[in-house]
């Protein structure tokens, strides 16, 4: 009888883990991101002209604020991704919903106090911390404060959509987070029209969050197999909060070290440096729609079958990371090559002479920190978040002092090349990691190196260049040299079968064995 319990286990981890699922779940992620992308760019001039230059950096910073928010769900919509995946893959589904309502109690608790105190932290942001010029301080403190009420529906949200992840209904999630995250986009430009306030702005997040909190407890009724709330115990939220901590500090470390620049630039320079340097980095990180929609769907699928299908699970990480490079070396290459041109056909004059060259160094660091996705979502799904934090927060002691001295030395062009390091280090170091701690990854990784130092140094090496004819010949060789690369870090098996892989491009994150091919 447990041999068949084991057997019946093993088939569920295998479905999980077929290529047409992964896909699948790739495309749908990418779409409820890619589609409100494009909103978002065609809209930032129009939000740049209604807001003006420093209104646009304190909004930009309000942004940030929100992507801090996201921290202190404590990890633990990624742990429950990760334990209801596990126990599908081990027959065990029945205990999700006990999990999945002492979580959401836990968080919303937590989150309503965490709410509070940022509330009270605002008129000290504003008054004594940031560069806000007088006039604007009373319209600072009042927008961000009302922002504050969108804590606890980021913090849901991120445990609802952990859920939906386990289950891989990443179709019936982004079919209903499309429409709302078009008008986060949106909203702002519709409620600037009539009312000329960063409040309005703000009240139009708030409630677009409030829809996508509305909408994903709806999907979730037909997900869970029972009841959430019925019998609710706590102290089930205990493991999930224990391995969330990590991931909650890791998060944190790893928004500091995402957002801090752009404080220092309006603490030590000025909120017009902030939008210069601010939004080539928000365009730039618009890259990680692909990465992260490559995880999402690898997590589920590598935490039902790390403990019993190591091979495929290696095979796993090392096709998501060559399509995560394949996706964004080209457009690393474009932003790098053509960045004046981009920021002067999108923003205008001022913006390409003020940040054109930032945007060139971020190009290169976001080559990597795009791919360090892969590796990031197997360490997660073999449950070592501990050692992924430990690794961010000394990143955060070297990179945190560098990022000011360079500031200082090299104003933002510096506060860049040290985000394009530090993006470097932490892919490096992520593979080094989960080849150590996860054996079966090794070979992986050291056929993941050659490639991904390819495609980075050919982003770097765009840099010093002039001239499109250069430009055009030495990002053609960077694209030849990293294709050719990738093909060796292939199996002989899947080199031999490459016309077939190209014409059902599904194949490509196929663990090898799993379909009999």
């Amino acid at each position: 009888m447990l041999c068949a319990a084991q057997e019946r286990a093993m088939t569920d981890a295998e479905s999980r883990t077929r290529g047409r699922t992964l896909v699948s779940g790739v495309a749908w992620n990418a779409a409820g991101r890619g589609l409100p992308l494009l909103l978002a760019l065609a809209l930032t001039p129009v939000l740049v002209a209604l807001m003006g230059i420093e209104r646009w950096g304190l909004f930009t910073l309000a942004l940030a604020m929100v992507g801090v928010f996201g921290v202190f769900d404590f990890g633990v919509g990624q742990a429950l991704t990760r334990a209801i995946s596990e126990r599908i893959g081990a027959g065990r589904g029945e205990e999700a919903p006990g999990l999945v309502g002492a979580a959401l109690a836990t968080l919303l608790g937590i989150s309503l106090v965490m709410a509070a105190a940022l509330w009270a932290f605002v008129p000290a942001l504003v008054e004594r911390i940031l560069n806000v010029p007088p006039a604007l301080q009373a319209e600072a403190v009042a927008a961000m404060r009302v922002l504050t009420a969108a804590a606890p529906l980021v913090v849901v949200n991120a445990a609802l959509w952990g859920v939906l992840a386990a289950y891989q209904r990443f179709r019936a999630a982004n079919l209903v987070t499309m429409p709302v995250s078009l008008f986060y986009y949106l909203g702002p430009v519709l409620t600037l029209l009539v009312w000329d306030s960063l409040v309005g702005a703000m009240l139009a997040l708030v409630a677009c969050r409030l829809a996508n909190t509305l909408s994903y407890a709806w999907l979730l009724r037909g997900a869970l197999p029972g009841p959430v709330f019925r019998g609710l115990r706590l102290r089930r939220a205990l493991p999930l909060l224990r391995l969330g901590g990590w991931m909650t500090f890791a998060g944190m470390l790893t928004q500091a070290l995402l957002y801090a620049d752009r404080f220092l630039i309006g603490a030590l320079v000025s909120l017009a440096a902030v939008a210069f340097y601010a939004t080539p980095l928000d365009l730039v990180m618009r890259a990680w729609i692909l990465p992260v929609a490559v995880a999402q769907a690898l997590l589920p699928a590598m935490s039902s079958a790390y403990a019993t299908l190591p091979r495929q699970t290696a095979d796993l990480l090392r096709r998501g990371a060559l399509l995560v490079m394949a996706l964004v070396l080209p457009a690393c290459l474009v932003l790098a090559g053509g960045a004046r041109e981009i920021l002067l056909l999108w923003l205008g004059a001022e913006f390409a002479a003020g940040g054109a060259r930032v945007l060139q160094i971020l190009a290169v660091g976001i080559f990597f920190s795009c791919v360090a996705f892969a590796p990031a979502a197997l360490l997660d799904a073999i449950g070592r978040p501990d050692v992924t934090a430990r690794f961010v927060l000394a990143q955060a002691l070297l990179f945190l002092p560098l990022s000011a001295l360079l500031l200082l030395w090299q104003g933002i062009e510096g506060a860049a090349a040290a985000w394009a390091l530090r993006a470097a280090v932490d892919c490096l170091g992520k593979l080094v990691l989960a080849a150590r701690l996860y054996p079966a990854a090794a070979e992986a990784a050291r056929r993941l190196a050659a490639p991904l130092l390819a495609g980075g140094l050919g982003v770097l090496a765009l840099l010093p260049l002039a001239g499109w004819p250069a430009l055009a010949g030495v990002g053609g060789a960077a694209l030849l040299a990293f294709a050719l690369l990738a093909l060796r870090a292939l199996a002989a098996e899947e080199r031999r079968g490459l016309r077939a892989l190209l014409r059902n491009p599904q194949a490509a994150l196929r663990p090898s064995g799993l379909t009999g091919a």
